[in-house]
């Protein structure tokens, strides 16, 4: 229980796809090879985030809420309105 972290989380879950999706492009030119220490990989990711931001990179949605019920209509209920 001492280790145990409570973090409030927002309504909608969209800032964790768009973290994952930082990580992910991150992942590729930071962390596919071994850093010898820390500092290093600290340097590197900021370097990175530099890099990124100066290019103004954003996340593209492929999709809106409305486009996301037609095409995983499977995921979404269905909901009968009296």
């Amino acid at each position: 229980m001492e280790r145990r972290e409570i973090h409030d989380m927002p309504k909608h879950g969209r800032w964790l796809n768009m973290a994952e999706t930082e990580l992910s492009v991150l992942a590729t030119p930071c962390l596919d090879r071994r850093m010898p220490n820390r500092t290093t990989l600290s340097q590197e990711v900021a370097a990175w985030e530099r890099r990124r931001n100066a290019a103004k990179c954003r996340v593209e949605w492929r999709f809106k809420t409305h486009e996301a019920r037609i095409t995983l209509k499977h995921l979404y209920p269905s909901i009968q309105l009296p």
